[in-house]
């Protein structure tokens, strides 16, 4: 138990926001908005220590926070982050309810500082898989924060992209759309993400190279970025190495550059 609380103090204390100056992005550029991020690695960082693999998702939390106050000084408006998805449910069971409890403490611990800090949280997924108690922390959360601007953080439990493009499917003939009015937009209109922009910059952990059913639809032209860093270990400046990756791209979304890009 000593050497766990040493592991997890540790990474706490790299909490400490980042007293670099503020990334600036390149004249011209197409600035980075909204980052999404597949956090990925928790338990292979629990196992390399010989830790249950639960001290990995509670030490991916500390990760979260400090990622999370940095991009909120770099002026990153939007954070998506992949906390549970769909077919997580077919993880052991004493590791999904302890990620269900995981996502009730860091919750109740944290909504508040969150909200006193201008974060806006929201959650994108199917909540009505959720106990009721965790579907109601989960919407006082986000009538709490309804209001904040520095930084919108959407925790995406819960979620696959393929359940949201069937959950959008369902809602579009339920309201009795002909199929001539199918568009783009009237999908989009109906996704989780409705209203909110696609992400700008894909960032995964632990070097894997898939998108594992994450914002499908939204990252069609995200930039994609793998850093083999496990996902605990993620750092303010590793965020910072992805930014300016991203700024090094030339982003074309399908079309032929002009002659000044």
């Amino acid at each position: 138990m000593t050497r766990m609380y040493n592991l997890l103090s540790s990474n706490k204390r790299k909490e400490k926001v980042s007293t670099q100056p503020q990334s600036v992005a390149p004249e011209h550029a197409h600035p980075c908005r909204h980052i999404a991020i597949i956090m990925d690695g928790n338990g292979r960082w629990a196992t390399q220590r010989h830790l249950p693999r639960l001290a990995g998702h509670k030490a991916g939390v500390s990760a979260l926070r400090r990622v999370l106050a940095c991009a909120a000084d770099l002026n990153v408006e939007m954070l998506s982050v992949y906390a549970f998805s769909t077919e997580n449910w077919e993880r052991p069971r004493a590791e999904v309810d302890g990620l269900m409890r995981l996502l009730w403490e860091t919750i109740r611990s944290d909504v508040e500082k969150l909200h006193r800090e201008g974060v806006r949280l929201r959650h994108l997924g199917r909540l009505y898989d959720l106990s009721p108690e965790l579907q109601k922390a989960v919407r006082d959360s986000e009538e709490l924060t309804k209001d904040n601007t520095r930084i919108c953080l959407n925790v995406c439990f819960n979620y696959g992209g393929r359940a949201e493009l069937v959950d959008a499917v369902r809602q579009i003939i339920a309201k009795g759309y002909q199929p001539d009015a199918i568009t783009e937009e009237l999908i989009a209109s109906h996704l989780y993400t409705s209203n909110l922009p696609d992400p700008d910059l894909l960032i995964r952990t632990a070097g894997e190279m898939r998108v594992s059913n994450f914002l499908l639809w939204q990252c069609a032209y995200s930039e994609y970025y793998s850093t083999p860093t496990l996902w605990p270990d993620f750092s303010e400046e590793d965020l910072r190495k992805a930014i300016e990756s991203y700024y090094q791209r030339k982003r074309k979304f399908g079309r032929v550059p002009s002659a000044s890009q």
